[in-house]
C-alpha cells in the first residue's frame, strides 16, 4: 500500500505574528545572474528563506509564506522586509552588478513598500521584479510608480514570463528591462523546438521594448548550449550556481566553458567588435569634439544622441536625435541589423547605442559598419 505523506499543517496566525516580532528569522540567500557571453556574474536574484519557531528551515515553501502573509492583510509588510534589506546591501554588492528583489505588483503600490522605495534615494543597481501571481485589475497607479521608481535608478524585470498572468498584454503594459523566461519554458528546451521557438519569439519582443531576456533555472549544459545558440544574454539556475550567503562567486571551470561556447557560437556574430568610444555628456552640456556624443542622466544611461552634422565635409555643429535602440555587446550583428531596419525612416541610420548589464552607455555602432559586417557574413557562407 502507498502511504502519501502531507505536509503539516502550518499555523499562520502564530507564525506571521512571530515573522513580525522577529524579523531577523527570515534569512536571505543570492543566486547569481550569468552574463553567458562573459562568463561572468551580472547580478544576484533576492531569494528569501524562513524558519520555524525552533530556527529549522521551515516546513512551508517561501510562496506559502508570501502568499499566507498576503490573504492575512500583511503582504505589504513582510515583503517590505525583504526590500529594505537589499536595500541596506546596495553599497556591498560586487562592481558592475545588480540585485533583483522580488514585489508583487498588486502591493507595490502599498506605503509600507512604496515609501520604502522612494524615500531610499539612488534605487540603482536595485531590480524590481514584478511577480505576477495575480492579476492587477488597474495598471495605471503602478505604472506610475513604475516610472518614479525608474527616475530614481530602478530597473524593472517581469518574472515568469510565458505563465501566468505575464502574458504579453503585460509585458506591452510594464515594459521592463528584463524579461525572466519561466522555468517551464527553459526544461528540456534543448530536445523541444516549440519551447526554443517561444524563446526565440520573446527575444525578439523583448528587442522591441528594450529588454533583454533571462533563461531561469537551467540545469544541464543542453539547455545551457541552446540558450547560447539563441543568444539569450542572461541565465541562472543550478547548472551556474546555486543560492548562497552574499556574494557567490563563479566556478572558474563553468565561466571558462561558457566562454568557450560563446565564442564558437557567436564569432564575429555579435556587435562587440565594432563599438565605438563617444563622449557621454550630461543633459545641458555640449560636445568637446568632433564625433557622435551621448547625453546620459546620473546613472550612464542614454536619453539622446548628439549627432555630428557635417556640410560640404565639415563640422557644422551637432543635431539632437532621441535614442530609439539600444543593445548589449553580445547582440548578434543580424539581430541588431533586423532591428535598425525596422525603426522609423527618420532615425533609421542613427548609431545604435551599446550599454552594459545596468544599462550605461558603453559606446556606439554605426549603421555603415553594421551593415558592411552583415553583408561579410553573408558572403562568407556563401
Amino acid at each position: 500500500m502507498t502511504v502519501t505523506l502531507q505536509p503539516p499543517t502550518v499555523a499562520w496566525s502564530d507564525e506571521l505574528d512571530r515573522l513580525l516580532e522577529r524579523p531577523e528569522t527570515l534569512q536571505l540567500v543570492f543566486q547569481p545572474i550569468v552574463d553567458v557571453a562573459r562568463g561572468v556574474i551580472a547580478g544576484y536574484e533576492t531569494l528569501a528563506r524562513f524558519t520555524d519557531s525552533d530556527g529549522s528551515a521551515s516546513t512551508a515553501t517561501p510562496d506559502r509564506w508570501f502568499a499566507a502573509a498576503d490573504a492575512a492583510g500583511i503582504g505589504a509588510r513582510v515583503e517590505a522586509l525583504v526590500v529594505e534589506r537589499c536595500l541596506r546591501l546596495r553599497d556591498e554588492l560586487p562592481p558592475n552588478c545588480f540585485l533583483t528583489v522580488n514585489v508583487s505588483p498588486h502591493l507595490l503600490t502599498e506605503p509600507e513598500i512604496a515609501d520604502l522605495l522612494l524615500g531610499a534615494g539612488d534605487l540603482a543597481p536595485l531590480v524590481l521584479e514584478f511577480t505576477e501571481h495575480q492579476d492587477v485589475a488597474d495598471l495605471r497607479p503602478l505604472l506610475d510608480l513604475r516610472d518614479r521608481l525608474r527616475d530614481r535608478g530602478a530597473l524593472v524585470a517581469l518574472d515568469d514570463a510565458g505563465s501566468g498572468y505575464s502574458g504579453l498584454q503585460q509585458l506591452t503594459a510594464v515594459k521592463p528591462q528584463m524579461i525572466k523566461l519561466d522555468r517551464a519554458l527553459v526544461a528540456g528546451a534543448d530536445t523541444d523546438e516549440v519551447k526554443l521557438a517561444l524563446a526565440q519569439l520573446l527575444g525578439e519582443f523583448g528587442g522591441r521594448i528594450d529588454a533583454w531576456l533571462l533563461a531561469e533555472g537551467v540545469e544541464t549544459w543542453g539547455e545551457m548550449d541552446a540558450f547560447i545558440r539563441l543568444g539569450v544574454p542572461l541565465a541562472q539556475g543550478y547548472l551556474l550556481a546555486r543560492p548562497a550567503p552574499p556574494w557567490a562567486k563563479l566556478d572558474p571551470a563553468v565561466a571558462d566553458r561558457l566562454r568557450r561556447t560563446g565564442r564558437r557560437a557567436s564569432l564575429l556574430e555579435n556587435v562587440a567588435s565594432l563599438v565605438e568610444t563617444a563622449e557621454l555628456l550630461p543633459s545641458d552640456t555640449l560636445p568637446s569634439r568632433a564625433g557622435n556624443a551621448v547625453r546620459v542622466d546620473a546613472f550612464g544611461h542614454p536619453t539622446s544622441l548628439l549627432l555630428a552634422h557635417r556640410r560640404d565635409g565639415d563640422l557644422a555643429g551637432h543635431r539632437a536625435a532621441p535614442v530609439s535602440l539600444r543593445v548589449p555587446a553580445s547582440a548578434t550583428v543580424a539581430e541588431v541589423a533586423q532591428r535598425v531596419v525596422t525603426r522609423p525612416e527618420a532615425c533609421r541610420f542613427d548609431p545604435v547605442v551599446v550599454v552594459d548589464d545596468i544599462g550605461a552607455v558603453t559606446g556606439l555602432v554605426r549603421v555603415e559598419l553594421l551593415l558592411a559586417r552583415l553583408a561579410d557574413q553573408q558572403a562568407r557562407r556563401h
